[in-house]
């Protein structure tokens, strides 16, 4: 019984802890791309070698991700949001809206059900204080991610990026994610607009 608590112990340690840096009481990922290579690539440190982007802009009307170095854009990616995007800021977890304002990449994530991730700032302190006031909970773990694991090849892209499917988040291609992953840094700014 003892070790069974234990377990339980590291378990929930791992999990608040973001990408489990031991794979203990997790089953093995067969997809194509699995979750212990993300995992290897974060602890190997080659997440953060290309030309880093210091600013990410999203535009929700235009459907549009714009990463930028030193003021010169990168890239430009097609995006998808939550279901209810278009229905304006985030106000509670399960409304399916995509966050507007000013935030920061905190942290990378390894997903077992969507490609790579990149952990975004909300809720702060002003989206909180407005989901206190309407008695609601805000939500979080808004990300930009990559696709789900079905698509790991790119060839559903025009379907998943013509939809929005996600349940808040901002849904890249896998190619455009692998692209972020090595050029942004934790406390990256990302301003998200209507």
């Amino acid at each position: 019984m003892r070790i069974k608590i234990e377990w339980l112990v590291v378990g929930v340690i791992l999990f608040i802890s973001g990408c489990a840096k031991h794979k203990i009481m997790m089953k093995e990922d067969n997809t194509p791309y699995t979750t212990k290579e993300c995992n290897r690539e974060l602890y190997r440190g080659l997440e953060c070698n290309g030309t880093p982007i210091d600013m990410i802009y999203v535009y929700k009307k235009q459907r549009r991700l714009y990463a930028y170095s030193k003021g010169k854009k990168l890239y430009e990616f097609r995006i998808s949001l939550g279901k209810n995007a278009d229905k304006g800021h985030k106000l509670q977890a399960g409304d399916y809206r995509t966050p507007t304002g000013h935030y920061r990449i905190v942290r990378k994530k390894c997903d077992r059900r969507l490609y790579k991730s990149l952990l975004i700032s909300y809720p702060d302190r002003e989206d909180k204080e407005r989901a206190r006031r309407l008695g609601v909970k805000p939500g979080g773990y808004i990300t930009i991610h990559g696709q789900p694991k079905w698509n790991k090849n790119g060839e559903g892209d025009n379907y998943t990026l013509s939809h929005d499917w996600t349940e808040g988040c901002i849904a890249v291609s896998n190619k455009a994610i692998d692209a972020l992953w090595i050029a942004v840094k934790n406390g990256v700014k990302i301003d998200i607009y209507n």
